[in-house]
């Protein structure tokens, strides 16, 4: 079997990787076991590079059409899809051992995938100040630019400190209440109980942008939260996952 590639975005980082969505598929081949290799791309050449593969374009919050990552090339069937839900519902569909909606439950998971940006997405803006941080000079730019547009907000509501970076916190760690109450009433490790699926990769993608781009005390706050929970549970999807 020839491994599949990924295409994922590049930081400032030592291991580059912190892209919540580029995550997912990285975690979801990591679990299924299937060999893949990665392609780093800068932020602000991802439109460049994917053109020339002929990837698709996806709809921004706003509407418009634009190049983004994941983007996973299968050389064993020949598919280029993007977005990480459908690339997870391809390689349910391609490679089903190993399933990550199991019990046939990608459509639920589909409606905890929405259900879970919903709740975070009012809360993330301070996060997105310190990702610009950890990029290139060029592909902080270009970041900085696309996420204006999309939440139509000048560049200082992402990085001021004070009332409004505490406001967004308590967002966030509101946000994370909500999740914790579902992930109690499963009953089990997971929020499917005792059975591992996409949707605790979501969770856990999220929670590893958080860990990479935050500062220190930052990502402490995190970790504190409804008893340590996301931290465990970033640990437990990683070793699930085989990215220990």
């Amino acid at each position: 079997m020839q491994p599949l590639v990924l295409y994922d975005t590049t930081s400032k980082l030592p291991g580059n990787q912190w892209s919540p969505n580029p995550a997912k598929p990285r975690f979801a081949l990591g679990y299924k076991g299937l060999p893949f290799v990665t392609i780093w791309v800068e932020y602000s050449e991802i439109a460049t590079v994917l053109k020339s593969i002929g990837a698709k374009q996806i709809k921004r919050l706003d509407g418009s059409d634009a190049y983004t990552v994941p983007v996973v090339s299968d050389p064993n069937t020949g598919a280029l899809i993007t977005d990480s839900l459908e690339i997870a519902s391809y390689l349910e569909k391609t490679y089903p051992e190993k399933p990550i909606f199991p019990n046939n439950s990608e459509a639920l998971i589909r409606a905890f995938d929405s259900a879970y940006k919903t709740l975070t997405f009012p809360a993330v803006k301070f996060i997105l100040g310190r990702t610009a941080e950890i990029m290139s000079p060029d592909s902080a730019k270009f970041f900085i630019g696309v996420r204006s547009k999309d939440f139509n907000l000048p560049w200082d509501e992402f990085t001021s400190e004070g009332p409004k970076r505490e406001a967004q916190w308590e967002l966030l760690e509101k946000a994370y209440n909500t999740m914790y109450d579902w992930y109690q009433k499963s009953n089990g490790k997971w929020i499917m109980g005792d059975t591992f699926s996409y949707a605790d990769i979501i969770v856990a993608c999220f929670v590893l942008w958080y860990k990479r781009v935050l500062k220190e005390d930052e990502w402490a706050r995190i970790c504190s939260w409804n008893g340590g929970k996301w931290a465990q549970l970033l640990t437990d999807v990683e070793k699930e996952c085989n990215l220990a």
